[in-house]
């Protein structure tokens, strides 16, 4: 029974990071790699599938190999994040939900640059 809640986790955290690929209020990465992490424990196959992706599986193992993050993939986030914010700022009619947003994804980037870079 346990491994069928992996499976589900695993499944459906990667497609909330698919949908998340689309969306820019929605994160990316951290869905992709609660899958593979999720997928170790309940879906091999899952598992060698986002290890085996030409997207997904570098930044999937050098993540869990030794915390590091490419510098491309930090200024996309970065970039996205900012974008999202912009966005907010634009439609959103309540001041108070780009505020709080927009501190979260700015303590995410802080946070995120301080991840080490995987070595050339």
């Amino acid at each position: 029974m346990t491994r069928h809640l992996w499976a589900l986790l695993a499944w459906t955290s990667l497609i909330l990071g698919i949908i998340g690929a689309f969306l820019p209020i929605m994160p990316t990465v951290p869905f992709i790699l609660v899958s593979a992490f999720a997928a170790s424990k309940g879906s091999k196959r899952l598992r060698g599938w986002l290890l085996a992706h030409p997207k997904f599986g570098r930044a999937i193992i050098e993540w869990e190999r030794d915390g590091t993050v490419r510098r491309g993939s930090k200024w996309l986030a970065t970039a996205m994040m900012a974008a999202s914010f912009v966005g907010m700022l634009v439609f959103s009619p309540l001041w108070w939900v780009p505020a709080i947003a927009g501190t979260i994804m700015a303590m995410t980037a802080v946070w995120l640059w301080l991840r080490p870079e995987p070595a050339s």
